[in-house]
This record gives structure tokens, C-alpha cells and sequence, in this order.
């Protein structure tokens, strides 16, 4: 997004980690880059490599990052992960970080064989680390929709997971225009709005937004309606134990006086 000589930036993305494995106090934000367009970016260049030996002697490594999003996360409405394609300790940090993970997958022979064993890492993260991590779904990226190897690799990538992992409709063409964004220092969205690699990935977001806000609003749902759900039942306790109290000192209340009561209370006929 502009920023070309990277690697000789004072602060990025791996001086933050090694400050807090290492209990350093130092600002949050002064690794942060503003971009024009609105967009917040935390970079990352070849000390990032360094990190990983790091990693291998600090306490809790896979929940490092974790630990660092935690004091920012608050002031962003989402936080995008970029991860390089392998299954190093700074991927697992990510996946431990993450609500969810999207899949980008080449429509080429080799990086459907190396879904596979990332899938198998998602679900080992899940498992130990992080539980609350899911798929978003698989994304088929540099898509060139001309070549029999691009329509074989994605229907052997839908037979194999499609029943298991949700497989966007929409694909991501391989496009020049794409390509030319990193040294003009701009989104597709402005470089070059029309294209057909712009509109796609409008569409995969929009999408994305849409379903991320009816599982937000499913969830609020339903945490009210079990923190209703909990106060109910504590109070129920507290009515059966009351009338218990009363039926055995012999104050003439019955346990069927009891539970009318509590139907009474709260409309109990009416919501069944």
C-alpha cells in the first residue's frame, strides 16, 4: 500500500512481539501505518524470520500475537491476519488470535495438496488452543477461468471438502492489474475500480460483511435470550426451595400450588 522500502522501517509487526514476550512496555501504535484510503496496517520485513527462533524458548509462543491484538483490537471493527503461505509458529500465533480463518487457495495442483495439512492445523489449533476458531471458507485466488487445470483443481478441491467447509461462490481472476496495485501504492478499489479483479473482491466482501452481521446478530440474540434464560432459572430454584421450605413447616402450600404459581408468574402455557 505504498510503503516500498520496507525493510528499513524502525518498528514493525516482529519489534511489538518481541516487546511483549518480553514483558517491555512500549506504545501500541507507533508500529501503526495510516494509510489514505482509510485502512490501518501493521507492517511486517525480514526480521520477521529472526522472530520465530524467538518464539521457540518464550512462554505461551502460540498465543503471543494474541496477547498483543488484545490492546488494540478495541479500536478496529475488523483485524485481517495475513499469513505467509506456511505452517510456521507466526501462523499458529495467527490462528490462535483468529474468530475465523479464510482459505485462499491457488486453482493449481500444489496448493490444493498443501490444504490439506493446513486444514489439519486449523482443526489441532482448535482443538488445544483456540475453540472458539472456525472456517469462514475456502477462497479460490488467481483463478484463470480458461485452463481445464483450474476447473479440475477447484471440483477436486469441492469433492473433497465441500460437504465439511463452505466454498465461496466467488473466485479471485488473476489479473495484472492486481499485480501492479503493491508499487502504485494503492487498492484495486482505486487503481482500478472496474476491473474484474476489483468487482470480485467487492462481491466476496460484501458477501462476507452481510453473513458476519446475521452471526452477530443471531449471537446477541441468543446471549440474551440464555441470560433470560439463566435468571429464570435461578429463580425457579429459588421458588421450588421456598416451597419446599414451606411444605415441610406445615404452612399448607403444595407443590402443585407452587408450580402454578410459577406458570402464572411467567406466562410459562403462553411461550410453550
Amino acid at each position: 500500500l505504498g510503503w516500498k522500502d520496507n525493510d528499513n522501517l524502525s518498528i514493525t509487526f516482529a519489534n511489538k512481539i518481541l516487546d511483549f514476550i518480553q514483558d517491555k512496555n512500549s506504545s501500541h501504535d507507533d508500529v501503526v501505518l495510516h494509510h489514505a484510503e482509510g485502512v490501518d496496517l501493521i507492517p511486517a520485513n525480514l526480521e520477521l524470520s529472526a522472530l520465530e527462533l524467538s518464539l521457540v524458548n518464550a512462554m505461551s509462543r502460540e498465543v503471543a500475537l494474541k496477547g498483543y491484538l488484545n490492546t488494540v483490537k478495541d479500536k478496529y471493527d475488523y483485524i485481517l491476519i495475513d499469513c505467509m503461505p506456511s505452517l510456521s509458529m507466526i501462523t499458529v500465533n495467527a490462528l490462535s488470535s483468529a474468530d475465523s480463518v479464510i482459505i485462499p487457495v491457488q486453482a493449481q495442483f500444489l496448493s490444493a495438496k498443501g490444504m490439506q495439512q493446513l486444514v489439519q492445523t486449523i482443526a489441532k489449533v482448535k482443538r488445544q488452543i483456540n475453540p472458539h476458531l472456525k472456517i469462514d471458507g475456502v477462497l479460490f485466488t488467481l483463478v484463470d477461468g480458461r485452463t481445464n487445470l483450474a476447473k479440475s483443481t477447484q471440483d477436486a478441491i469441492k469433492f473433497a471438502y465441500g460437504k465439511n467447509v463452505k466454498i465461496f461462490n466467488t473466485n479471485i481472476p488473476i489479473a495484472i492489474k492486481a499485480a501492479e496495485t503493491s508499487s502504485k501504492g494503492k487498492s484495486i478499489y482505486t487503481y482500478a475500480p472496474k476491473s474484474t479483479v476489483a468487482q470480485a473482491y467487492e462481491e466476496l466482501t460484501n458477501g462476507w460483511l452481510t453473513e458476519k452481521e446475521i452471526e452477530k446478530r443471531i449471537s446477541e440474540k441468543f446471549d440474551k435470550q440464555y441470560a433470560d434464560f439463566e435468571e429464570f432459572k435461578k429463580d425457579v430454584l429459588e421458588q421450588i426451595n421456598k416451597a419446599i421450605n414451606e411444605i415441610e413447616e406445615g404452612k399448607g402450600i403444595t407443590m402443585e400450588e407452587a408450580v402454578a404459581e410459577m406458570e402464572d408468574k411467567y406466562h410459562i402455557n403462553e411461550k410453550i
